[in-house]
């Protein structure tokens, strides 16, 4: 039987990333992403519904999410689903599914202006590439610095 366990997501940041360490030293960093669609209803009218999906990367990845990210940092996710299963203290089962992810695409957001100043559209254009390199053999450089990543509180500012 052939299997595929392949994720791909768009979405922005719901949260900051939360960069941890495990006791031997190993990076690991979980945010959420929001990923919204559009749909319209029977009667014609349009409706947004946003789904929330956690995600863990781990290694340099982690690292680099949690130097580049904030809330409301537009991405481009690849990796995997995983179940995680645990029990509470009170002794109920729980689980979750969430996304390994495998490459990190920060999306930088342009704002296009016209020569009098005023904003005409905002432009998601591609941005740096982090991948895991334990799965890929490889990884890409980070952004040299912070401000060249645009998030989404930034374009608030710029209006």
């Amino acid at each position: 039987m052939i299997t595929m366990n392949k994720v791909f997501l768009v979405g922005n940041l719901a949260r900051d990333p939360d960069l941890r360490y495990t006791p031997s030293g190993t990076p690991v960093v979980e945010f959420r992403l929001a990923v919204s669609d559009t749909y319209t209803t029977s009667a014609g009218e349009k409706r947004d519904r946003t789904c929330f999906i956690d995600v863990v990367a781990w290694r340099r990845l982690a690292e680099s999410c949690g130097d580049f990210l904030v809330k409301g940092s537009p991405v481009f996710v690849e990796g995997r689903l995983e179940q995680d299963s645990w029990e509470t203290p009170a002794g109920e089962k729980r689980s979750r599914i969430r996304v390994v992810a495998y490459s990190v695409q920060f999306i930088r957001r342009e704002v296009q202006r016209s020569a009098s100043g005023r904003q005409l559209q905002v432009v998601d254009t591609g941005g740096e590439t982090v991948t895991d390199s334990t799965r890929s053999g490889r990884i890409a450089p980070a952004p040299e610095d912070a401000d060249s990543i645009i998030n989404s509180r930034d374009l608030d500012d710029l209006s």
